[in-house]
């Protein structure tokens, strides 16, 4: 497999620009700088895998930023801007942390969750750079919080958003089949 410079810059720019952040929505808009070189890797490849591993990462990668950006309200309705904020998070409403936490550890590529999957399936062998949000877990469960935010209830419509993206995220590394399946077909109609 053969990788271009631009998406090797990609990865390294989004994750150190990524680890620079203080704030929430800001982590998430520079590490998709890495995300788009992960996912453009596979172009390098020039083979049918590499297309399908494209489309894998692009789907998970948008169930992963969709889930994510629906928490974002959910946390500014409670004047949670930045990451030090979500001190009290698991504390004080215990779905959001979990569902926020689940899709950081995707966004890291930890197993059994679906960015490793995808991670995986394009490179084989690593988990690529995405430490920089497992911050994000230490500091929602273990650090102690600046303040005491009181987390209000969302609506049903976000809740059944977030309820189907995690969803997505946590069963496609123990049953990737359908996924693969349809990025597949994708890939081979596609390339040729």
């Amino acid at each position: 497999m053969r990788v271009h410079p631009p998406h090797i810059a990609s990865m390294i720019l989004g994750a150190l620009a990524a680890m620079a952040q203080t704030k929430v929505k800001r982590l998430l808009a520079r590490s998709s700088i890495g995300h788009v070189g992960h996912i453009c890797t596979g172009f390098s490849c020039g083979t049918i895998e590499g297309i399908q591993s494209l489309l894998i990462g692009l789907f998970i990668y948008a169930s992963m930023t969709i889930n994510a950006f629906a928490i974002v309200p959910a946390l500014r309705q409670t004047r949670v801007k930045y990451i030090a904020d979500l001190g009290a998070l698991a504390k004080t409403n215990p779905i959001l942390a979990i569902t926020f936490s689940i899709t950081m550890f995707s966004y890291a590529g930890i197993p059994p969750l679906a960015d490793f999957c995808s991670k995986f399936y394009l490179f084989f062998a690593a988990l690529g750079c995405g430490a920089y949000f497992l911050r994000n877990i230490k500091r929602i469960f273990f650090d102690t919080p600046r303040t005491w935010i009181l987390y209000e209830p969302m609506d049903r419509n976000k809740s059944l958003l977030l309820a189907m993206t995690s969803s997505f995220i946590t069963s496609s590394f123990a049953y990737p089949s359908p996924l693969f399946s349809v990025t597949h077909q994708m890939a081979l109609s596609s390339y040729l």
